[in-house]
């Protein structure tokens, strides 16, 4: 039977649908080829007589299949697969008639894979002797836990595997006696099963999408604590499991969650619908989390940390991330988008809603700044590119989605929403979201059903004013011409590489502009561009400043003189304005509409900075800057000068000793200021480093590098070392018991400046790190000017075998290749990327191979055209 079509994408035929699937999964096998065999009922209505059935299934073998309707049993004559499309189909000799309840009984065998995807097993080093059933993948010990999101159920068991054919789920599974069993909901009873092993089964869920089954089995412990509002007269259990002897590094999570359920629960006005919230440390993991309905799974440096050797940016990471996935429970899970087109319904506001929770928590953090600096400039980077592609994204069928996993879905997505609240007020808006939760809940809705629901909470036309944003590619720049008393602005679509085509500048934004400065107002004005252009009247000619808290999704260019302007009122802009402008100043430079001289000469009057978010702005753009003329020496050598003379004040200030007042961003801020100070020549900061490295790495004093430094430090003795440092950091890797300890020194490698150096690094690599960091050493080669070039010949010479070895999980391969080919800036190694991909299957990292060429070409025009006006900066500031 041929695939239904409606009009933008491929979905499953429509004669069958499923209302509960009971799952049985058994004989796990503990070692060698880690199969299982399986049995799900699925109670299901035929909707249309039929004589077959086609349901997805990916790496499953089918047994046999059979259909009970009434006192009518029709066997399976036969499954065929198609593997391309992931669908097996059961044929039946005769014809299946309508039915309101019918069981579709299938018997299966799948794999425990290794691909971080469907049911599949992690890998990892006991801290403590693990139970004895825990199976063993060579020399290492293995968990077992699932990932189904977006298309990964079928790799599981057979299934009707959309994100609109929703249904209910009972789940049991056979594991060894001495080992534990994790699902959505509570375990419903264990029963005893062959010779040292039980059979687990688990209440039934409510309706849900495949997506968000979730089970794991393992040699876990947990913690516990419970949230303060009472649900259904109890107060909730929420649960951090680990493995065996990693249980104390959850405590800072548990700290967490209990808090973010009840506040969100009480900004949505819907308790939280499930009986229990569990989270699980997961130790290979190709994402941050995964928002299992009632079990939630992280990678671990998402979830533990460990108040002796963790590095405290990471609480930062697990607050945030914990608040992003409990939003799922009520956006994504219990009301959920109607296709996969819609990823951004979830991701986009479960990244804000997330950062909404951690300044209740953390209002100390000033998060919204660091959503401004990381979030939106990230966004900002993507969406700038021809490549881009709209927040809503036409997907054909579900194995396209999972490159719409990126920046404009979560963090466009984000900002657009987080301008549409600052615009209503939160509390309209979160009205809105509650009563669009309430419409749809235990359904699917679709964008537009957000939107009404806003629209009716505030009354105003929201499909109006944001659709553009979501439906079109791309933001705009307002550009500002003054003249006495008034301003004109003018908005156009930005592109990074600043030749915006008449036809791909026909979107008119509704653009609020936040404006700070209007005669005889105090505070800020709220109004909005609504036209191409505009002139606004009655401006205070002495100060005025557009976007306020960077709150709008834009970018201004300023007249030069007005930019200089600002950079002596500092203390009458917010941490979120000064990092805006930093931000707005290097992308106009790197497009050509504002020149570097403006972005530098602004950095220069920002010398005094205190704040950890604005130098880490500061140092992000001009970190872009001499990345591109990387290989022109002489303005390499002043750019380095000029930063060196810029962080010396901030550097000696707060010096390199951590103190026991420190508070997180003054940490955050140490740790930055270092790195930069010792990686553009500081030679007291270099010295203390390297004598500070020799006695950690040579165990003479493990206490002299804090946990927070280590990042630093490492990195310093790494660009300025060779092989001893090297064989050092990779001995680091090999023994430290940090949760965050191998990605730090894996970074740290990817600084080595020696050629002779990179082939073991590579080797190692693709030898013994974990495929979910693979890209940490494929971004630190990439960044490397050094290794930029032989890592890309390398790319080449094995492609084969890196395909084979990433492929199985396009995430993780499409993540990689974007990582590690995008910091090239000429034409001809544009070109070089483009022939090398012509020609080869390049389906699950087309799109980034268009975002790789835009980036490069961007790099390429930037350098072409600044390189001379800046070298004049940096000779007439004596800088070169």
């Amino acid at each position: 039977m041929p695939p239904s079509d409606v009009a933008d994408r491929e979905i499953l035929p429509d004669n069958i649908k499923a209302i509960n699937y009971d799952i049985s999964i058994h004989d796990l096998e503990m070692g060698g080829a880690f199969g299982y065999q399986g049995t799900v009922n699925i109670l299901s209505k035929i909707v249309k007589p039929s004589k077959d059935i086609t349901l997805n299934t990916h790496e499953i073998k089918i047994h046999s299949a059979e259909l009970l309707s009434g006192d009518k049993s029709f066997k399976s004559t036969g499954t065929s697969y198609d593997s391309a499309k992931q669908r097996a189909t059961l044929a039946f000799a005769d014809e299946i008639p309508v039915a309101e309840n019918a069981n579709l009984v299938i018997k299966f065998q799948g794999t425990i894979n290794n691909d971080m995807a469907g049911f599949y097993r992690s890998k990892y080093k006991p801290t403590v002797a693990p139970a004895p059933s825990v199976a063993k993948d060579g020399e290492d010990h293995v968990m077992f836990s699932t990932q189904f999101e977006s298309c990964d159920a079928r790799r599981a068991f057979p299934c009707f595997d959309e994100p609109n054919l929703k249904a209910t789920f009972d789940f049991e599974i056979e594991l060894p006696d001495d080992q534990v069993a994790l699902s959505n909901m509570p375990e419903k009873g264990t029963r005893k099963s062959k010779d040292g092993f039980k059979v687990v089964s688990f209440d039934r869920t409510p309706v849900m999408s495949t997506y968000l089954l979730t089970w794991a089995v393992g040699d876990f412990e947990y913690i516990e604590d419970f949230t303060k509002r009472k649900y259904k007269g109890k107060h909730l259990p929420v649960r951090v499991y680990t493995t065996r002897g990693l249980k104390s590094q959850a405590q800072y999570a548990l700290d967490h969650a209990p808090q973010i359920i009840d506040y969100f629960s009480e900004i949505f006005d819907i308790e939280y619908p499930l009986p229990k919230s569990d989270l699980l440390a997961v130790h290979e993991f190709s994402h941050g989390a995964m928002e299992g309905w009632g079990l939630v799974t992280y990678r671990t440096t998402a979830v533990l940390f460990d108040e002796k050797t963790s590095d405290s940016k990471y609480k930062n990471r697990i607050a945030y991330v914990v608040a992003h996935e409990l939003a799922h429970q009520w956006f994504g899970n219990l009301v959920t988008m109607d296709w996969w087109s819609e990823l951004w319904l979830n991701e986009g506001f479960a990244t804000w809603v997330g950062w909404l929770a951690t300044d209740k928590i953390h209002p100390e953090w000033n998060v919204w700044s660091q959503f401004v600096s990381e979030g939106m400039q990230t966004a900002f980077t993507l969406d700038s590119l021809r490549s881009s592609h709209p927040i809503e994204v036409p997907v054909r069928d579900g194995l396209d989605v999972d490159q719409v996993f990126d920046a404009i879905s979560y963090l466009k997505g984000s900002s657009t929403i987080r301008m549409l609240a600052t615009h209503l007020g939160q509390e309209t808006f979160l009205k809105g979201v509650s009563n669009y939760l309430k419409a749809h809940a235990y359904g699917n809705a679709t964008t537009n059903d957000l939107w009404s629901a806003l629209s009716e909470a505030s009354g105003q036309d929201i499909n109006s004013l944001i659709d553009p944003w979501v439906r079109k590619i791309g933001f705009p720049v307002l550009t500002v011409a003054e003249e006495p008393g008034q301003i004109g602005i003018k908005q156009s679509r930005y592109l990074s590489t600043g030749d915006v085509k008449p036809d791909e500048d026909t979107t008119t934004w509704w653009v609020p502009l936040g404006l700070q400065g209007k005669t005889g107002t105090k505070g800020t004005t709220s109004i909005a561009l609504t036209q191409k252009e505009d002139t606004i009247r009655d401006i205070d000619d002495t100060f005025y400043k557009i976007n306020k808290d960077n709150a709008g999704f834009y970018r201004v260019n300023y007249p030069p003189a007005r930019l200089a302007k600002l950079g002596s009122q500092i203390d009458q802009l917010s941490t979120m304005d000064k990092i805006g402008l930093v931000g707005d100043a290097g992308a106009l430079a790197l497009s050509g509409q504002a020149t570097t001289s403006g972005l530098l000469a602004f950095a220069e009057g920002l010398q005094s900075e205190t704040d950890y978010l604005v130098w880490s702005q500061i140092l992000d753009s001009l970190g872009t800057v001499k990345s591109i003329f990387s290989d022109n020496q002489e303005i390499h050598a002043g750019l380095q000068k000029f930063t060196l003379k810029l962080i010396t004040p901030a550097v000696e200030r707060i010096g390199i000793e951590q103190k026991p007042d420190d508070d997180f961003l003054t940490t955050r801020l140490r740790s930055l200021l270092v790195i930069s100070a010792g990686l553009n020549g500081h030679e007291k900061i270099i010295s203390e480093a390297k004598k500070r490295f020799e006695l950690y790495t040579s165990g003479s004093d493990k206490s002299a590098i804090n946990s927070n430094l280590r990042a630093a430090i490492f990195g310093i003795a790494m660009r300025l070392g060779d092989a001893p440092e090297y064989h050092a950091l990779k001995k680091e890797w090999q023994t430290t018991l940090s949760v965050d300890g191998k990605e730090i020194a894996l970074r740290a490698m990817g600084r080595l400046q020696s050629l002779d150096l990179l082939p073991d690094y590579l080797d190692f690599v693709f030898e013994e790190v974990a495929t979910q960091d693979k890209h940490t050493a494929g971004m630190a080669l990439a960044a490397n000017p050094k290794t930029r070039a032989a890592f890309w010949q390398y790319i080449q010479d094995n492609f084969q075998a890196i395909y084979d070895s990433l492929s199985k999980n396009m995430v993780v391969l499409d993540r990689f290749l974007k990582t590690s080919l995008s910091k090239f800036d000429s034409r001809e190694m544009e070109q070089e990327i483009a022939k090398f991909f012509e020609g080869k299957d390049n389906r699950g990292y087309d799109r980034t191979l268009g975002v790789i060429k835009d980036t490069i070409l961007t790099r390429a025009a930037y350098k072409e055209r600044d390189a001379e006006v800046v070298l004049e900066w940096l000779k007439a500031n004596g800088y070169a």
